[in-house]
């Protein structure tokens, strides 16, 4: 029961909609009993406080009060007096015409009365010449035929037996209680003493709501109009939705108010009304919910009476409370709302008006919301399948009608299954009660048709210690665990994502919403062993159930749809057309995945169904065939085509991983509940603290949810969903399975689009030269194959150092070649500098320091610097000592410093600086140093490197020069001789010079009759022998 609110607050958090108290079709369910996913509606009709100071009234300021000032105004000249008269006679003339039009259409809307009036009158004659004599009101109401509910064999599992037989005494008006009398006026009809049976201006807005939604969502009917419906209309009109039913229903109601006063249609409407609980009028109500008679009910109990007519199986304080509550609350807010607009509430059987302040309104809920209702002693078989399908008719029918119109209600039940299902969901309970396990439900749904066969709500319905009578497959209020993460895995498959999709289970932190500008605390999952796993492909991921990767999943496709796209995406998107309706919020963080939003079991397991069934959806269905007491047929179900909500291939994708055994080995062993002997697919979910224990699986044939839990979300003692739900799951599969396929199931069918390709183990690619670990075998959709070979995790590449990006056509100067692992998620990239990450490293036979791979190739829009030198380029010769170089050294972003040095030879060991962490950028050729090669000889190496300011870009221009330096002359050192005596000789001698590397000059002639060249290469060319 919902804990009492302050009055104030509960008023203003009441809601009320009278077009739906008033609707001819129920009102929506309630939270914790919705049947569509809806939240409690938050209310607040009181009128709002008003300060001392209205800050929202009409202001006066000062000029307010000041004369008020009018121009002077000039006497009209001659000519403006012609022209005024000329316009006062146009005037007349235009008068005239004027008149004359309004006299016409005052005559034509005349006619068109006359003629829509006689239209009118002649087809109310017709209707009324066709309806049922009101006159025998009073017999029809005594009228009454057994309604009955089967199961799928024709056994009878439930019948609505005629109250006359049973509790029930007519009550007279004088002998009900006032507040009752109110309290229905208010929710029912507020205007029921003063209309001729129907309210003209709620059916004009009914009219209008109608039309504007393009569905039937009001039908303003009065509570006349109800007694009409109820007692004169046949069968097959009460559940008729046109305008001609509507019509019919109007004029018997006038027919009604005019043969009968207010007062007798009251009382006959309070005495004939269903209330729910088989209490059919307002004294077997009292008796029944309050022990008392109908003229002493208080406010509160009458409030609460009033408010169950229009769906008593879904305002059921038995099986839905919390709902109930909240209905409650309505009708207590229109009671006080009439209360307040009229000045009080006059009925007929007292002579003082009923008058409901805030303050009786807070003690009319509070009364209810403490009272501790006594269940029903009512033997039903299956009593939660027979509610689940009342509340089906309920919806689909009037609620006064058809438990006195003879139905013959054909379920999708199938008893045998239904009584395993119920003995194993019993008995798996008993053994957890030392666990603090009072409760569980299950339901199995045939995936081609829809059909429910099996739904179990609890293990002991009249148990009321475990709110045995709340239909835990039904309620939408617990948190599926990691039951919910295959939604979250087949909306990543339609976004590209593969069974061999790599994923780091490392630690990593999230912005709790999946917003990166949520300012909150960030978002840090745990696994269940709480381990960390390093890589894994989403195969592995999924069937060992790792919540790491999950959430990386989630944050890769999204919680909630971008309105940007045309197609719905999203985790949400995908539950939504899967069939769950539940994820209503907008306040889901990436939690979701890990089951942090509410479901209910039913839908769930016709999500699961949507899989087992290649990715056709069909509804979950109840009801076959309904037969009215003649046996003519009501209504039937034929099982549409269904609607492909996933593609068959994933939907196969998604079936193999759930369904294999060996790759959830790893947490679950080779022997666990889920493996069976034949192809199963299998999810587990825990919900934090041990509150909720679920399994769901499927195969071909048949889909089965099973839920472990307590219904006031009291923590189970350790029960995760292993030893809570999954002992139960795995029995019923055992015994259901086979019988749904008559004989062993076998495995799911392969669609044509499904291909088997060779990858990596350990990177999920296409083997590498590089692979580790070995290979296996995956299965992918045919357009969705395997990454290439280049992006498997270990692999060679070509870096540019600057941009530390993969080289390319547009940055290809400053390039290594090495080895990287290719690793995107940055928090991976972390974990591997950690002792976890370098032991796995070492453990697969990587190095422990590795460098990792880009995201992408840079481009021409990447900062690039421009390093060269100006004024020399490879291979050339330097012939200077003190040698200028020149260069440019410029980058448009994260320029640092940069440094110019040398070494002696092509490949130095030992490096000497010229120029050492500049921060002087030249954009065009400017001097970078002079470099003094006095002396040297042979090859150097010219090395000019900037780094940038952050990171570790870096670029390197390497030259390699020759020094070719001029040989030094020697001064000459000249001997005094006396005297200079020149011999003859045959051979000349030429001037001996010094060792030198500098070639001799040879354009000076030598004195020789005959020139022969030296035929021996060397450095110093050797002087030819001249002859004489």
């Amino acid at each position: 029961m919902p804990k009492p609110e302050k009055r104030d607050d509960y008023l203003r958090r009441l809601i009320a909609s009278e077009d739906e108290t008033r609707a001819e079709f129920p009102v929506p369910p309630y939270p914790g009993n919705s049947t569509d996913g809806t939240e409690p509606r938050v209310q607040n009709h009181l009128p709002r406080q008003v300060d001392e100071t209205d800050m929202d009234a009409t202001r006066v300021v000062p000029a307010a009060y000041n004369p008020v000032s009018r121009p002077v105004t000039q006497p009209p000249s001659m000519k403006e007096k012609i022209d005024i008269a000329s316009y006062l006679k146009d005037i007349r003339v235009n008068w005239g015409c004027l008149l004359r039009s309004i006299i016409l259409l005052i005559f034509g809307f005349v006619l068109l009365a006359l003629v829509g009036g006689s239209y009118a009158l002649y087809q109310y004659n017709a209707i009324a010449s066709t309806l049922p004599d009101v006159a025998d009101l009073q017999a029809r109401a005594s009228q009454f035929e057994t309604t009955r509910i089967l199961d799928s064999e024709g056994h009878i599992l439930y019948e609505i037996l005629d109250p006359n037989a049973g509790r029930r005494t007519y009550k007279t008006l004088d002998n009900i209680s006032p507040y009752l009398l109110a309290a229905t006026i208010a929710t029912e009809d507020k205007e029921f003493y003063n209309h001729p049976g129907f309210d003209a201006v709620a059916l004009a807005r009914a009219l209008w709501q109608n039309y504007t939604s393009g569905e039937i969502v009001s039908g303003a009917s009065t509570i006349t109009q109800q007694l009409a419906r109820m007692l004169l209309l046949s069968q097959e009109e009460r559940f008729e939705q046109s305008y001609r039913r509507k019509a019919r229903e109007i004029i018997l109601a006038a027919e009604i108010t005019r043969k009968y006063s207010k007062d007798e249609i009251l009382e006959l409407y309070l005495n004939e009304v269903n209330y729910g609980n088989l209490s059919y009028g307002i004294q077997a109500a009292a008796e029944t919910y309050f022990d008392t008679t109908a003229d002493n009910l208080t406010l509160g109990q009458a409030t609460f009476l009033a408010g169950l007519p229009q769906s008593p199986s879904i305002h059921d304080i038995h099986t839905n409370p919390e709902g109930t509550i909240y209905r409650h609350r309505d009708v207590i807010f229109l009671t006080y709302l009439l209360s307040e607009e009229k000045g009080c509430i006059a009925v007929s059987n007292s002579d003082e008006r009923i008058c409901v302040g805030a303050l009786e309104a807070a003690q009319a809920a509070e009364e209810i919301e403490n009272y501790a209702f006594t269940p029903p002693n009512i033997s039903i078989r299956y009593p939660h399948w027979v509610n689940y399908i009342r509340g089906i008719l309920e919806e689909k029918y009037d609620a006064q009608t058809i438990y006195r119109s003879g139905f013959t209600v054909h379920t999708t039940l199938d008893p045998n299954l239904q009584d395993v299902a119920q003995q194993m969901v019993s008995n798996q309970v008993a053994s957890l009660a030392d666990r603090n396990v009072q409760n569980g439900a299950l339901v199995a749904i045939n995936p081609n048709s829809g059909e429910i066969l099996a739904m179990v709500g609890s293990p002991d319905f009249y148990n009321a210690n475990i709110a045995g009578q709340v239909n835990m497959a039904t309620s939408s209020t617990r948190q599926p665990g990691s039951s919910i993460k295959p939604i979250t895995y087949l909306a990543a498959f339609e976004k590209g994502w593969t069974p061999a999709t790599l994923i780091w289970d490392v630690p990593s932190e999230f912005p709790p919403s999946g917003d990166p500008n949520d300012p909150r605390e960030p978002y840090i999952p745990v696994n269940y062993d709480e381990k960390h796993h390093g890589p894994v492909t989403l195969r592995v991921a999924l069937a060992n159930s790792f919540n790491i990767p999950a959430v990386k999943a989630l944050d890769f496709v999204g919680i909630h749809d971008n309105p940007e796209t045309e197609e719905k995406e999203g985790m949400i998107a995908m539950a939504e057309r899967l069939g769950i309706t539940t994820l209503t919020r907008d306040d889901y963080g990436l939690a979701l995945t890990l089951g942090g939003g509410e479901v209910n079991l039913l839908e769930m397991t016709g999500a699961f169904a949507v899989m087992a069934n290649e990715g056709v959806r069909i509804p979950p269905v109840g009801i076959t065939k309904i037969l009215d007491h003649n046996g003519e047929l009501i209504y039937e179900y034929t099982p549409p085509q269904g609607e492909q909500v996933l593609r068959p291939e994933h939907a196969y994708l998604i079936s193999s991983i759930l369904s294999d055994n060996v790759a959830r080995t790893w947490m679950f062993g080779p022997n666990s509940y889920l493996h069976l002997p034949f192809p199963a697919a299998a999810k587990t979910g825990t919900s934090n603290d041990f509150r909720d224990s679920w399994t769901m699986g499927y195969t071909s044939d048949i889909a089965v949810g099973v839920w472990v839990g307590n219904a006031d979300y009291t923590p189970m003692n350790g029960v995760n969903s292993s030893s809570g739900a999954a002992p139960i799951w795995s029995q019923f599969m055992q015994a259901a399975a086979p019988i749904r396929a008559g004989g062993s199931p076998g495995d799911f069918p392969r669609p044509d689009g499904i291909i088997n390709k060779v990858i990596c183990s350990i990177s999920g690619t296409e083997p590498s030269n590089s692979c580790k670990s070995g290979k296996q075998t995956e299965i992918f959709a045919a357009d969705q194959p395997p990454l290439p070979p280049g992006m498997d995790l270990w692999r060679g590449t070509t870096l540019d150092t600057w941009t530390r990006l993969e080289a390319s056509d547009a940055c290809d100067e400053f390039t290594e070649e090495l080895k990287v692992m290719r690793v995107e998620d940055a928090w991976a990239r972390k974990w591997l500098s950690t002792k976890s990450g370098k032991n796995w490293l070492e453990s697969h036979d990587f190095p422990k320091e590795v460098s990792f791979a880009p995201n992408r190739e840079c481009n021409e829009n990447d900062p690039y610097p421009d390093l060269r030198f100006t004024n020399l380029k490879e291979g050339d010769k330097i012939t200077e000592n003190d040698y200028e170089i020149f260069g440019i050294i410029t980058v448009s972003d994260n320029f640092g410093k940069w440094t110019l040095d040398f070494g002696k030879g092509a490949e130095p060991s030992d490096w000497k600086i010229l120029v050492e962490n500049s921060n002087t950028q030249y954009e065009k050729a400017e001097k970078l140093a002079e470099w003094d090669v006095e002396g040297f000889d042979g090859i150097y190496t010219l090395r000019l490197t900037l780094r940038g300011d952050k990171g570790n870009a870096i670029a390197e221009r390497i030259i390699h020069v020759k020094m070719d330096l001029p040989i030094p002359t020697p001064t000459p050192t000249f001997t005094p001789t006396s005297t200079a005596t020149l011999l003859p000789t045959a051979t000349a001698t030429s001037t001996s010079l010094p060792p030198t590397e500098t070639a001799l000059p040879t354009n000076t002639p030598l004195p020789t009759e005959t020139f022969t060249p030296n035929p021996v290469p060397s450095d110093t060319p050797t002087p030819a022998t001249t002859v004489p």
